[in-house]
């Protein structure tokens, strides 16, 4: 049975990460392990990797380092046996060469950029941004066949140095990445496990992937 690493660090939306997680398999003919863990041994030797995550991007930087052996066993799972990853809001963030939130602070550098904090041309609309937005997806295996539609709350965004690593963009006063990706490697600004059918839908995409 083919295992996915659900990272335990004390993110606020570990559960919900979890329930959809296992949801989300349940579905498959196939259906794999989901585990919720902190072990590094586990980490590296799961065939695939979400990273929750909600709150400020250093708080949650802090977290994951804290765990001994944390960031290295994702590395190798990742980096270098190339298990596909998703990291879920500050998940995907930490993505990050850097955040701007509350000073600057280093990310995983897995993807080249930076996250700065929404600011609206229309000083109608409210960060934090929260609620269902559209999605404005470019052609990736994760999004096919997935309602364009997702659930976010957040402040702050990711903004690659490449354009080629943004897959779905959303608009919010200004157009903002809501996905990115690059190789075995994605990460979304929204919430799946908030986002009822289509949120299941994009899981059931990443369980199935092959980067």
């Amino acid at each position: 049975m083919t295992t996915v690493a659900l990272i335990d660090y004390g993110s606020g939306n570990l559960r919900s990460a979890e329930k959809a997680l296992q949801a989300a398999a349940g579905r498959l003919d196939n259906p794999p392990e989901v585990v919720t863990t902190a072990d590094p041994e586990a980490i590296r030797k799961a065939d695939r990797i979400v990273l929750p995550g909600v709150g400020a991007f250093a708080a949650c930087m802090a977290a994951v380092s804290s765990k001994p052996g944390l960031v290295a066993a994702m590395t190798e799972a990742v980096q270098q046996r190339g298990a596909p990853f998703l990291g879920v809001c500050v998940g995907m963030q930490l993505l990050a060469t850097r955040g701007l939130e509350f000073g600057e602070h280093p990310g995983f550098g897995w993807i080249a950029g930076e996250v700065r904090r929404l600011e609206p041309a229309d000083p109608h609309l409210k960060v934090p941004h929260m609620g269902w937005n559209d999605l404005e997806v470019r052609r990736h295996p994760l999004f096919e066949g997935v309602p364009p539609q997702m659930y976010f709350t957040h402040s702050f965004a990711f903004h690659p140095a490449e354009d080629a690593a943004v897959v779905a963009v959303t608009n919010h006063g200004g157009r903002f990445a809501s996905a990115v990706a690059r190789d075995n490697i994605a990460g979304v600004q929204f919430h799946p496990e908030k986002s009822q059918a289509a949120g299941l839908a994009l899981i059931g995409r990443f369980l199935e992937w092959k980067p």
